[in-house]
């Protein structure tokens, strides 16, 4: 059995696991109100990390962006978990494996105006900084790890990807540890392209509501250790796969939404009953939600609780599957006074949605959950369901 240890985290809704269990799974708290979160960038409403990011240390100026200064924030988080593995078992016994679908292109970005304007690019700036590779090769720099290091980049399933790439590993016995989860830090080129896909919405996000017209990006990190020393909460089960329908659009059946989830069952044994919570992709497009409640639908039926958290949170991209399998590990270790993380505008549900059970505000169910499950779907038809559960269940 592989365990996740508790992640780092740095988002727009909270700078640590603490600040986004209090906003998320603490029972009788106020909802996170969008209004507090995003702001306006480029005409649009963004969830921009509002923590000031440190800068890296000086031996590692090639690799200082925004991206990698979001992974150090959440890196540091976890950083005694991850000094007492390579003690334990040895710096090239430690794996990375990171998922982004940006990378450092903001700092690109900057870098090709000034070379416009100046002839000449900064003098703090590398290539390095905008490589996708370049995430899993700063990981490994900052933390002194010289075991196995890529990045997985599958668009919006990257570190939902990464984690499986990272049991995968494990499985093999290419390393005994392995640092997995994602960063992704706002840039104008993904602004601008799904701008350009029609993709974002005009106001604040609603997934599942009646009048949703698209997402609200976000930048985030969140990083866990993966290892087979106990912890409260196991990697019991995930899948991946790919319908290859469309290079932007779902299947629109949700085929291969229902295939991971319930490959995600099968890989951990266990029966859609002993699902207790899914935290859904949801975000809120017309045809991801109505895909998604299809093969929610056709699997749960209507009585397993379910929210987006996007909608709080933002749409982070390749740092979503490793910050949503965060609030299930939340969800998870919330012993007492938890709540579901609720979903937003639920009052105003599209009705010709096939039914599903979004929780609201204070909802707790009958009994703590066991077992949470996190969709990531991605441009491509990539798809991967990853399975928790709690070990003391």
């Amino acid at each position: 059995m592989y365990f996740l240890s508790e992640p780092g985290i740095e988002c727009a809704l909270g700078s640590n696991a603490q600040e986004l269990r209090k906003r998320l799974v603490v029972r009788g708290e106020p909802d996170p109100a969008p209004a507090d979160t995003f702001l306006h960038r480029s005409g649009r409403w963004v969830a921009e990390a509002n923590n000031g990011l440190a800068p890296l240390p000086s031996s590692l100026n090639d690799f200082d962006c925004r991206n990698n200064r979001l992974a150090a924030s959440a890196l540091q988080q976890i950083r005694p978990s991850i000094d007492r593995a390579i003690s334990r078992y040895g710096s090239s016994r430690v794996a990375v494996v990171m998922g982004t679908s940006t990378s450092g292109i903001a700092q690109s970005e900057q870098a090709v105006r000034t070379l416009q304007l100046e002839s000449q690019y900064p003098q703090n700036y590398h290539a390095i900084q905008g490589v996708l590779g370049g995430l899993a090769d700063f990981v490994s720099a900052y933390l002194g790890t010289n075991g196995p290091a890529f990045t997985i980049s599958t668009a919006c399933a990257s570190s939902a990807s990464a984690v499986l790439s990272a049991r995968r590993l494990l499985r093999l016995g290419v390393c005994d540890a392995v640092v997995v989860g994602g960063a992704d830090s706002l840039c104008e080129m993904t602004l601008q392209g799904f701008a350009a896909l029609e993709a974002l919405s005009s106001d604040y996000s609603k997934p599942f509501s009646a009048d949703r017209d698209g997402i609200n990006l976000g930048e985030a990190a969140a990083i866990f250790l993966l290892s087979r020393e106990p912890a409260e909460v196991a990697l019991l089960g995930g899948a991946a796969s790919s319908d290859a329908h469309h290079i932007s659009a779902p299947h629109p059946a949700g085929d291969g939404a229902y295939k991971v989830m319930s490959g995600a069952l099968a890989d951990a044994g266990l029966a859609p009953a002993d699902v207790d919570y899914l935290n859904l992709h949801g975000t809120g497009t017309v045809q991801n939600d109505s895909m998604e409640s299809l093969a929610v639908n056709k699997l749960f039926g209507d009585k397993l609780p379910c929210s987006s958290t996007k909608s709080m949170t933002g749409h982070t991209l390749g740092a979503s599957g490793a910050l949503e399998l965060s609030i299930c590990w939340l969800l998870l270790t919330q012993a007492f006074d938890w709540r579901f993380p609720p979903s937003l505008y639920g009052d105003q549900r599209d009705t010709s949605l096939a039914p599903i059970r979004l929780t609201d505000s204070s909802e707790t169910g009958l009994r703590r959950p066991r077992h949470c499950l996190s969709n990531s779907f991605a441009f491509g038809g990539s798809n991967v369901s990853l399975l928790l559960g709690r070990t003391d269940a």
